[in-house]
């Protein structure tokens, strides 16, 4: 198992190009900002509080997977309509941005990392963006209503690597959940686990800040070996 804060860690891709991440429980802290949000929607439907199991599962899955999930198939014609009814914004300033994102995405961005968010997230997505001030960072976007097939089946790792013209062995995909896990298996990307020591993973990640310095590291190696390799010829 490697982790990103040792000093000697080694990891795949050997020829990093771009970084893709999920967005709950990775970039943000959202666990319980979206529990809460399914909690009301039951409410609405005159049920009580979802099991831990579904709160689990509503923590990886896409909105549409998640409420048919939680809906009782006697109430599952109400679905859209209880819905409709809910507005996602208003949790917005219950999300905590996980520490030292801005950091690593900036420095990323300064040494011509190429970055992606791939998420089960649907119409939601665009007003994270904005709320956290992350425009610009990314591109593309690629979100469950962006595809057929959300995680974990691959289809939205293609689509990134389709759009940007990489091979699956130069980029990583960071994610927190066995659904993000299966997503980068199934498109052949390397794995990076973010604070889930229990996935099966290239390098598991403790928080951003340990991330940049372990990338940090890397770059800076790789720049004195091509320096080296300059001054030998």
């Amino acid at each position: 198992m490697t982790f990103c804060f040792s000093p000697l860690a080694e990891f795949r891709p050997a020829v990093l190009k771009g970084l893709i991440f999920d967005c709950d429980g990775v970039m943000l802290d959202s666990r319980q900002a979206n529990v809460s949000y399914y909690n009301v929607y039951r409410a609405a439907l005159g049920l009580g509080p979802m099991s831990v199991e579904e709160e689990d599962y509503v923590h990886a899955h896409a909105v549409h997977d998640s409420l048919r999930r939680i809906t009782p198939p006697e109430l599952a014609h109400r679905i859209q309509e209880v819905r409709a009814g809910l507005d996602y914004r208003q949790v917005l300033p219950s999300l905590v941005m996980e520490p030292g994102l801005i950091e690593l995405l900036g420095w990323c961005k300064s040494v011509g990392l190429r970055l992606a968010v791939n998420t089960n997230r649907t119409t939601t997505m665009h007003w994270v963006i904005d709320y956290f001030g992350l425009r610009g960072f990314f591109m593309p976007v690629v979100t469950a209503g962006d595809v057929t097939n959300p995680k974990p089946h691959p289809e939205s790792l293609n689509k990134v690597l389709n759009t940007w013209g990489l091979p699956p062995h130069e980029v990583a995909f960071i994610g927190d959940t066995w659904v993000d896990e299966r997503t980068a298996q199934a498109a052949g990307v390397p794995f990076w686990a973010y604070k889930n020591e229990n996935l099966c993973a290239d390098l598991h990640v403790g928080g951003f800040w340990d991330l940049l310095a372990c990338l940090r590291r890397r770059f800076n190696r790789a720049q004195v070996a091509r320096t080296g390799n300059r001054q030998g010829k």
